[in-house]
C-alpha cells in the first residue's frame, strides 16, 4: 500500500452523474490479482513519486543582494548571481534568495554563457511569483550553439551533471510491463536505494513492428528504422538479493533479453528546486513555428536535467519561448505555474528519455505553441494532471518514442498538429497514451484521427481514451485502442489520483 501525499493538491468536484470505468475496475481486479492491467500505473510520478511534500528546505540562505545584484536598477545582475550559487555549491547546499524586486540576466554587457547548477540541494528562491515579487528578467535571447540548428538555443539556468553514465549488468531473463523485479547477469554494482536506466536498442523489424502496431511502419520513419526501438526507463532500486533487483517503480515495457537489455548507471543532482520567482523575457514578436531561433527558443529560461527529485513550484514565465523542461531525469514535478503574456514555442515539458515527470496545475494563458505534455527523446511516465491551456493549442507529443503518457483533467484545445516532431522521428506518440477525463474548449470535430489523413504530423499509436467531453468531438473507431464514455466524465474522477 503506497503512502501518499497529494502535496496540498487542490480535489475538483466531480459529476455526479459519472458511471464507474470499466478500464478502471479491470486495473483494480488486476492489481488485486497479480496479472497485468491494460492500464499503465502512473502513481510514481513526481517528487518522491508523489509519496511525500514537496519541502521547503532550510539550507544556508545566499541572498543575491549581499553578491553584488541590486534590485531594480537596470543593470545586470548575473554576475552577482552566478557568485551566490558558486558560494552555494563550495557550501555543500544551499538557498540562492531573490528578495523583492526585479533583477536583470543577460544584460547589456552580458556574455552569453548559461547560468549552470552542477551540485545537488540548490533551490532559486524568491519571495513572491506576482508583480510584487521577486522577477528575474531576461533582457536579451541567447544565440544558438548552432546556426543551422533552430533547436540548439541553449536554457539560460541550467543543471549539469560532471559524471557520465556506464553500463554495469545484463538483463538475463524475460520480465512483463507493470512489474518491478529483474534478473541480471551480476548485480554487485547496483545497490538499494540507487537509481538506475533500464535500457534497450534494437532494430529488429519483428520488434519494430510488435512496438507500432497497428500503425504501419512508414518507410520514412527512419530513426525507428535504422537505429530502432529505442527504450530508456529510470528507476529507484528498492532490493537486491543475490541477482534479483526490485524497483520501487514498475517496469512499462515487456522485458526480452533476445534484444539485449541492460542496466547503467544514472549519474544526477538530486534536491534542485525553483520557488516562488517570476521569470520574465523579452519575446514580443508574433510567434512563427520554426521561423528562426529566436521564435524557436531565444528565450528558453529554465532546464533541470540529469536530476531526480527536483522541482518548480508557485512560479510566473511571462513572454518566453520555452518556459521549462525537465531532460534524462526522473521523479521531478512542476506544480502550481503559470505561463501568460506573449505566444511563444513550448509551455512545459519532459524530455531525453526522462520518467516519471509530473505536471501539476500548468495554467497556460499564453497559448504557447505546444501546450505541457511528452516531448521529444523516448520519455516514459510523464503526467499532466489538471492542467489547462488556450483555445487555439493542443497538448505536446513530441515524437522520438515518448512511451506511457496520461493527460489526466486536462483542460483546453484539442486538434491535430500541435504535436511536434521531424518526420523522421515519427510517430508522435508509441503505445499508452491515456486521455482521461480531458475537456475539450475549441470546435467539435467529427471521427477525429489519431493517424491524421491530412497530415504526416500526427501519427500516434491508438490511445486509451476515456471520459473525454467537452465540445462534442467524436473519434474514428479503429484509431482508437480503447474508448470509454465519451462525451462525459467518468469515475473515477482523476487516474493519478486514484492510482495513488
Amino acid at each position: 500500500m503506497k503512502t501518499i501525499s497529494l502535496i496540498g493538491l487542490l480535489i475538483f468536484a466531480i459529476n455526479v452523474n459519472a458511471q464507474d470505468s470499466k478500464i478502471w475496475k479491470e486495473y483494480v481486479e488486476s492489481k488485486k490479482n497479480g496479472t497485468e492491467p491494460v492500464l499503465p500505473d502512473f502513481s510514481y510520478a513526481g517528487y518522491k513519486f508523489s509519496e511525500e511534500a514537496i519541502p521547503k528546505v532550510d539550507y544556508k540562505v545566499f541572498d543575491v543582494t549581499e553578491f553584488g545584484a541590486e534590485p531594480n536598477d537596470d543593470k545586470s545582475d548575473k554576475a552577482a548571481i552566478v557568485k551566490a550559487i558558486s558560494a552555494a555549491q563550495r557550501h555543500g547546499e544551499g538557498v540562492i534568495f531573490f528578495p523583492r524586486g526585479r533583477y536583470i540576466i543577460n544584460g547589456k554587457g552580458d556574455d552569453n554563457s548559461i547560468i549552470k547548477l552542477s551540485s545537488s540541494n540548490i533551490v532559486f528562491r524568491g519571495e513572491g511569483q506576482g508583480e510584487n515579487g521577486s522577477i528575474l528578467f531576461f533582457e536579451n535571447d541567447l544565440p544558438p550553439a548552432d546556426p543551422n540548428k533552430l533547436w540548439s538555443v541553449p536554457y539560460a539556468i541550467a543543471t549539469a551533471v560532471r559524471a557520465g553514465d556506464k553500463m554495469l549488468t545484463r538483463v538475463v531473463k524475460d520480465s512483463g510491463r507493470e512489474t518491478f523485479q529483474l534478473e541480471v547477469a551480476d548485480a554487485s554494482a547496483i545497490e538499494p536505494g540507487g537509481w538506475v536506466i533500464l535500457e534497450m536498442e534494437s532494430n529488429d523489424p519483428e520488434l519494430v513492428k510488435s512496438d507500432l502496431t497497428p500503425l504501419e511502419v512508414d518507410p520514412k520513419w527512419t530513426a525507428i528504422i535504422e537505429k530502432g526501438v529505442k527504450v530508456k526507463e529510470r528507476h529507484l532500486v528498492k532490493s537486491v538479493k543475490g541477482n534479483t533487483v526490485t524497483f520501487y517503480d514498475p517496469i512499462h515495457y515487456d522485458i526480452k533479453i533476445k534484444y539485449d537489455w541492460t542496466i547503467s548507471s544514472f549519474s544526477h543532482l538530486e534536491n534542485i528546486g525553483f520557488e516562488k520567482l517570476a521569470f520574465e523575457g523579452n519575446w514580443t514578436l508574433p510567434f512563427e513555428h520554426h521561423a528562426s531561433p529566436k521564435h524557436n527558443g531565444g528565450w528558453s529560461i529554465v532546464q533541470i536535467n540529469s536530476a531526480v527529485n527536483s522541482w518548480i513550484k508557485d512560479c510566473r514565465f511571462k513572454n518566453v519561448s520555452r518556459a521549462a523542461t525537465f531532460t534524462q531525469s526522473a521523479a521531478c514535478t512542476a506544480l502550481n505555474i503559470a505561463i501568460e503574456g506573449n505566444l511563444g514555442h513550448n509551455a512545459i515539458m519532459a524530455a531525453g528519455a526522462s520518467t516519471g515527470i509530473l505536471f501539476a496545475r500548468i495554467s497556460d494563458t499564453a497559448g504557447s505553441w505546444h501546450a505541457s505534455g511528452a516531448g521529444s527523446g523516448g520519455t516514459t511516465r510523464t503526467v499532466a494532471w489538471r492542467c489547462e491551456h488556450t483555445t487555439n493549442t493542443s497538448f505536446e507529443s513530441h515524437a522520438s518514442q515518448p512511451r506511457c503518457s496520461l493527460l489526466d483533467n486536462m483542460k483546453g484545445g484539442f486538434f491535430l498538429g500541435r504535436a511536434g516532431g521531424a518526420l523522421q522521428n515519427l510517430p508522435n506518440h508509441g503505445r499508452y497514451l491515456v486521455l482521461w477525463n480531458y475537456e475539450e474548449t475549441d470546435e467539435p470535430e467529427e471521427n477525429f484521427e489519431f493517424q491524421s489523413s491530412k497530415t504526416w504530423w500526427w501519427q500516434m499509436v491508438p490511445p486509451i481514451v476515456v471520459g473525454f467531453h467537452g465540445s462534442g468531438t467524436t473519434f474514428k473507431k479503429e484509431h482508437i485502442g480503447y474508448e470509454e464514455s465519451t462525451g462525459t466524465s467518468v469515475k473515477p474522477e482523476s487516474l493519478f489520483e486514484a492510482q495513488l
